[in-house]
């Protein structure tokens, strides 16, 4: 299937909608995850309709409903309205965060919270037909690879996934390990270049960690959402640059 490429919107907090849409169709990419936090807030239909549409207008896929609930942390009530938010978007998955601490401290009873959240969250969006996708991150239970693998098979639901971004100053052997344990369950990878910390650079900046990562996503039989994220200085033109690059190597 190869690899999909694709903006997160949440890249581009200060446009509209109608904006987010443009930019990303002008970068030839093929897909949107749309945020929950100002493009299509959680139960604003509305909104989730007219992203919809304005993607459906462009020919852009929608990659995912990016919502910030914590699994461990929601009540059913949100769960469902992320639900019925997503179905509206038309979104194949939503993007959840696992729990609220990293796994360094994370007590059993956190560990357990966030299994049963995910669980509930995952058996909720099945009847939507939508998968659960966690966010790979620092300061929650999918901050390293094990613990995320222990999240999946403890779990167990097959429309849960994960995603992978580089985390913050790991090494491009390092990143590529990271990505290759969790392949089976992956569904998206949030790209974008932080060197070091969390300095942005454009994309090419770490040509030599994103080339080898998409060779190994084209490698995959299923399509894969490569996400390009958090642009140089929230560049609209970086963007361009970016998706022509992301584009080459792919």
């Amino acid at each position: 299937m190869g690899v999909r490429t694709g903006l997160v919107s949440v890249t581009f907090r200060q446009l509209a909608v109608e904006q987010v849409v443009d930019v990303a169709a002008q970068a030839g990419l093929a897909a949107i995850e749309w945020g929950g936090d100002v493009h299509v807030p959680l139960g604003d239909l509305a909104a989730a309709r007219k992203a919809r549409a304005l993607c459906e207008d462009r020919g852009l896929a929608i990659a995912a409903y990016g919502s910030y609930l914590r699994a461990g942390s929601v009540d059913r009530e949100e769960i469902r309205s992320a639900v019925t938010t997503a179905s509206e978007l038309g979104a194949p998955r939503i993007r959840v965060w696992a729990g609220t601490v990293g796994t360094a401290d994370a007590g059993v009873g956190d560990r357990m919270a966030v299994t049963r959240g995910l669980a509930e969250l995952a058996d909720v969006a099945a009847g939507a037909g939508i998968e659960i996708a966690m966010e790979f991150h620092r300061g929650t239970l999918t901050d390293e690879v094990d613990s995320t693998i222990t999240l999946l098979l403890d779990v167990g639901a097959p429309n849960l996934t994960t995603y992978w971004q580089p985390p913050v100053d790991l090494d491009d052997t390092t990143c590529l390990q990271q990505l290759e344990a969790l392949m089976p369950w992956l569904s998206t990878v949030h790209v974008f270049s932080w060197w070091p910390s969390n300095n942005r650079l454009p994309l090419s900046g770490r040509e030599s960690l994103w080339r080898p990562v998409l060779k190994r996503l084209a490698a995959e039989p299923r399509e894969i959402n490569a996400l390009l994220e958090f642009v140089a200085d929230d560049s609209v033109t970086q963007l361009a640059t970016d998706a022509a690059n992301l584009h080459a190597w792919v």
